[in-house]
């Protein structure tokens, strides 16, 4: 499979994306929509996008998608508020403890994260794995990492490729396409509406 052929293709079939999808509602107080996406990452682990908007709305209703505000609120609180993504025991403890990664390195500056870290700081975060920080990087920071998730598996596997592990996945991709995030950001939403048409 020639990744920029299957771009092409998937473009001509489905068009452009406009990822990744912020909260568009009426902004309250404190709202950092950089902080969003990084909390929209971990919460689309294991579910389903249209699980993860109901549980960011009920974030946003209760401002709490700011760093310190994620930082500040009770754990059971948040537990309730994550509860339609599912895995919201695990899930809560993983915004804590990326909340706090940030208010202690980088002055509760999300974007400053997002543009700055490396991504081995990011797997090296409790509860980060290699598709949460590339989607941290990619989609948070417009830096050119592409994102590896089931979808892209299952793309590959239909033209006969497959590979033991996400990097072997990631450098196939990277490997043929110019270092552009926003090339791989909007291929990635592109095998996203392919993965949702099967």
């Amino acid at each position: 499979m020639k990744a920029m052929d299957q771009y092409c293709e998937l473009f001509e079939r489905f068009g452009a994306q406009g990822w990744w999808p912020v909260h568009k509602g009426k902004r309250r107080p404190g709202f950092d929509p950089v902080f969003e996406i990084m909390v929209g990452t971990i919460l689309t682990q294991n579910t389903s996008w249209k699980n993860v908007e109901k549980a960011i709305e009920n974030l946003h209703c209760e401002q709490v998608l700011d760093v310190p505000s994620m930082i500040q609120v009770h754990h059971a609180k948040l537990k309730s508020l994550i509860k339609p993504a599912g895995y919201y025991n695990q899930k809560a403890k993983k915004l804590k403890i990326l909340a706090k990664h940030i208010s202690d390195h980088y002055n509760s500056d999300s974007k400053q994260v997002a543009e700055s870290a490396s991504r081995g700081e990011l797997l090296n975060i409790w509860g980060i794995g290699p598709e949460t920080a590339d989607s941290i990087l990619l989609y948070a920071g417009n830096r050119p990492e592409f994102v590896i998730d089931t979808y892209t598996r299952r793309l590959c596997k239909t033209h006969g490729i497959e590979f033991k592990t996400y990097d072997e996945y990631k450098h196939h991709f990277e490997s043929q396409l110019k270092p552009d995030y926003k090339l791989f950001n909007q291929y990635h939403a592109l095998i996203v509406a392919w993965g949702k048409n099967q």
